[in-house]
């Protein structure tokens, strides 16, 4: 009786199954287990003390009331500071919108542009939430395949099949999660290049994990093609690049049709952003960067551990990745093998179970990024804990043995 009283959308939505593996992680942890968790997206390093001050100093001066909608005067004065800053783009305050995190941005925008039918070209390997935040707004995601062999790298050819007269959005998301790929500055201007013959279509560019790079350059689709800034919505936000999921504040600049339809679904759902969060990222915003290099030298060493580990594993593989914190390991070799109590790994989801279950390790399925038969592995969790990770994975999957053929066709 219950769920014939939910509205027919619904049945688009999944639960996020990165969350879902949370989920399962703090029930076995809430049991007395000791369990790692390498499916989650934030990094382990504190939010930086002068950041956390900002926040304290907002709640002590009384800074606890509503603000505008799309944002506090300082808040989107630091964005707009931000972007020229970093990005060389140039933006009016009626062009920016803060919002609960990023991804509540990327929402609103789908749901104030897409009619039934519409379509957003959605590039896989990508973000568990994508498909399904386009489902909800009566779209279609119109999935294009990218390739271990190109770098996890959407082709201009393939970009240029998949554009329809239905195509409304093109997201392009660099650097990328769940792979690390990192468009270049020439790659990124071969995509622009097929955008600027479809003008109906509009650009999501998800920046958010721009400062988690190993490689030198950070290429935006409106910075590299001013042509395209009026129909491009640029999406960051503090969470990673500061290590402040908790604090939920994403930030976005792009055309003012768009920002201002976007304000009034906020007006009318969330209403402003946190207060104090404002301030502590306002703060962020200001602060400078240099501590983030620090950050990444520590990541690209979890990195490169991990990265040895999957080499050890018969059965896996990995490239290694340019940007943001995880590894997208080939994991295609181990399916089909039979773990100790006689049961086949018969797909992603079955390993990923399997090394929870086996080894007490999370893990997220490349199935809930679009691409059977892979895994990711989120390596940004302090080095004795990763350690303590990747021997528990050899051990697991050295428990694994080939199955016999009558049992693998079974």
């Amino acid at each position: 009786m219950s769920a014939s009283l939910l509205a027919q959308r619904m049945r688009k939505a999944r639960p996020s199954p990165t969350a879902e593996i949370s989920v399962k992680v703090r029930a076995l942890a809430a049991q007395g287990h000791s369990v790692i968790n390498l499916g989650e997206g934030e990094l382990d390093f504190p939010t930086p003390p002068h950041i956390a001050q900002a926040g304290i100093a907002a709640i002590e001066a009384g800074d606890t009331k509503y603000t505008a909608v799309p944002g506090t005067p300082a808040m989107k004065q630091a964005v707009i500071a931000k972007f020229a800053r970093e990005n060389g783009l140039h933006y009016q305050a009626e062009e920016v919108i803060v919002g609960a995190g990023a991804k509540q941005l990327i929402f609103n925008a789908f749901l104030a542009t897409l009619d039934a039918g519409d379509e957003v070209v959605v590039p896989a390997p990508y973000w568990v939430s994508y498909p399904d935040m386009v489902g909800l707004a009566d779209g279609v995601a119109r999935i294009v395949q990218c390739h271990e062999q190109d770098g996890w790298k959407l082709r201009p050819e393939a970009l240029e099949a998949a554009i329809g007269p239905r195509t409304r959005w093109v997201i392009l998301n660099s650097p990328n999660n769940p792979t690390g790929a990192v468009y270049s500055a020439a790659e990124m201007a071969a995509l622009t290049a097929v955008l600027l013959r479809h003008p109906q279509v509009l650009v999501m560019a998800d920046d958010i994990y721009e400062h988690t790079r190993y490689v030198p350059g950070f290429s935006t689709p409106a910075a590299q093609e001013p042509a395209l800034k009026e129909r491009t919505l640029t999406v960051n936000g503090v969470s990673k690049a500061y290590s402040m999921t908790g604090w939920r504040i994403g930030y976005a600049a792009g055309p003012r049709w768009l920002v201002d339809a976007m304000q009034v679904l906020q007006s009318q759902s969330t209403s402003n952003a946190c207060s104090i969060s404002q301030a502590a990222a306002v703060a962020a915003l200001q602060g400078g960067t240099g501590f983030i290099e620090d950050w990444v030298l520590l990541l690209a060493q979890r990195r490169d551990r991990l990265l040895q580990t999957v080499a050890r594993i018969e059965g896996m593989h990995c490239a290694l990745p340019e940007g943001a914190f995880y590894l997208f390991a080939n994991c295609q070799g181990l399916l089909g093998r039979s773990t100790p109590d006689s049961t086949i790994l018969r797909t992603d989801l079955d390993l990923a179970a399997y090394l929870l279950d086996a080894a007490h390790v999370g893990t997220v399925h490349g199935s809930a990024f679009g691409t059977p038969g892979y895994l990711r592995l989120a390596y940004a969790v302090d080095m004795p804990v990763l350690e303590d990770a990747c021997r528990r994975i050899e051990r697991a999957c050295a428990a694994l043995t080939l199955a016999q053929p009558a049992e693998a066709a079974a």
